[in-house]
């Protein structure tokens, strides 16, 4: 099969498409014959030798795919040579075939083709887990979503607005804020031109939000405790702007915060497939009704991977990057 290698940590140049043995299922997984698989800022971080794979991992980029199932891993049930497929892996999917925990691949939602189905696992599994799961987001409260314009972001404000919760977020141009209103913020700010607790507290009468998902990390973590609410809950799930900052512990104490956040690459199976199987159950209905979709910016052909990541890292991108094969 062909997949793309990274040669080694650096620019995009070094993903090259090269030549691999075409995987076979071990126990307890399938094998997928590729269409699709989704482009994450993680893949970045892979490129770039800051992100290595967990044990066991394929060392080829790629955490999401979309395709048909092609062999069965003895002790998989439910699934047949042929089914359409999404699924979440640690790593392999920047390849024609891939396998993949049976546990994490759920069945392509009806409706949607497998381009759409691959800008999912990733982005609606961190989503689900981090926003309300850990973040206990509920009908009614108010969510922030900092990165309103990216994957997550395009992901988290639709999905909060659909379960009925107030939603603004934070984005980097006119063009990118205007697009995340269209997708159900109230208000999104652009960060570059405006102080986003000053305009969105009033926003609340002052009260602040229940929830913020950041990705920003140090430069905001202040500012995301100004924000909040009164039992508010911060969530993050990415540190683009550094790992350490500075808190106001009495801050967290007369306000009775919440600071929480997770990973997703490195937890084990079981836990994957548990977020899995409540994605299943209660998004999977929703995107089978048009209620939120994945936003698809621009596919690439698995040999143009490089050209993908240009574009990710130029974060001229609003929605998901998706190679095709």
């Amino acid at each position: 099969m062909i997949a793309v290698e990274i040669t080694q940590p650096g620019d995009p140049d070094v993903l090259v498409p090269a030549e691999r043995p075409r995987p076979a299922p071990a126990a307890g997984e399938l094998l997928i014959k590729v269409a699709a698989s989704g482009v994450n800022r993680p893949d970045v971080f892979q490129r770039r030798g800051r992100y290595p794979p967990p044990p066991g991992a394929s060392d080829i980029p790629g955490l999401e795919v979309a395709g048909t199932v092609d062999a069965i891993g003895d002790g998989v049930s439910g699934w047949q040579v042929g089914s359409a497929v999404c699924a979440l892996v640690a790593g392999g999917g920047y390849a024609e075939y891939c396998t993949a925990p049976a546990p994490q691949c759920l069945p392509v939602p009806r409706g949607l083709d497998f381009v759409a189905a691959a800008a999912i696992p990733e982005t609606f599994f961190t989503v689900w887990t981090n926003v309300f799961e850990r973040g206990r987001l509920a009908a009614g409260e108010s969510l922030l979503v900092h990165g309103g314009s990216s994957g997550i972001g395009t992901t988290a404000i639709q999905l909060a607005r659909a379960r009925g919760a107030r939603v603004f977020a934070t984005a980097g141009s006119a063009d990118k804020c205007a697009a995340c209103e269209r997708l159900g913020a109230e208000k999104c700010v652009n960060y570059r031109d405006g102080d986003f607790v000053a305009v969105i507290k009033p926003l609340t009468g002052n009260r602040g939000v229940d929830v913020v998902l950041d990705m920003v990390g140090a430069d905001y973590f202040g500012r995301n405790l100004d924000v909040l609410a009164v039992e508010g809950r911060l969530v993050e799930i990415a540190t683009l702007s550094g790992v350490k900052g500075e808190v106001n512990i009495q801050t967290i104490m007369q306000r009775r915060l919440t600071i929480t956040g997770s990973t997703l690459r490195a937890r084990a199976v079981a836990e994957k497939g548990a977020i899995a199987a409540a994605v299943r159950r209660e998004v999977w209905p929703l995107l089978e009704s048009g209620a939120v979709k994945p936003i698809v910016f621009r596919t690439f052909p698995l040999r143009q991977a490089a050209d993908a990541h240009r574009l990710m890292e130029s974060s001229a991108h609003i929605g998901k990057i998706v190679l095709t094969v």
